[in-house]
């Protein structure tokens, strides 16, 4: 008798706040208290990879003839609640708001030193 496969639940994408390029700081972790730029997101799982931060090492078999095998470190993802938005000019991480200004386009402002970030 064949085991019951559960049924893949459509998965929901979390609207983020935090865009690639932006610079974060780790809140939480092994990593707490780096900064870094955002590489990447991942809306649907709610991460991020950050550069330089919970890095991963790799090991990598040689696939053709006469290559040798090679060791890859490389940044995992992090849960987006684990970061923060960081201000580099006053050097302070900060929580994120959308602001609507008067011609009725949406900007991100940090809620610590009202920098706009776009």
């Amino acid at each position: 008798m064949a085991a019951a496969t559960p049924k893949a639940r459509p998965v929901q994408r979390i609207k983020m706040r935090i865009r690639k390029g932006d610079t974060v700081q780790v809140i939480a972790g092994k990593d707490r208290g780096k900064t870094g730029e955002v590489l990447r997101t991942l809306p649907n799982e709610n991460r991020v990879v950050v550069q330089g931060i919970n890095l991963r090492t790799r090991h990598v078999k040689p696939t053709q003839e006469g290559e040798t095998g090679r060791i890859v470190t490389e940044e995992a993802s992090l849960h987006a609640s684990n970061v923060m938005l960081y201000s580099t000019a006053n050097k302070v991480a900060s929580r994120v708001e959308i602001v609507v200004q008067d011609d009725g386009s949406k900007k991100r402002r940090l809620k610590k030193t009202g920098e706009v970030l776009d």
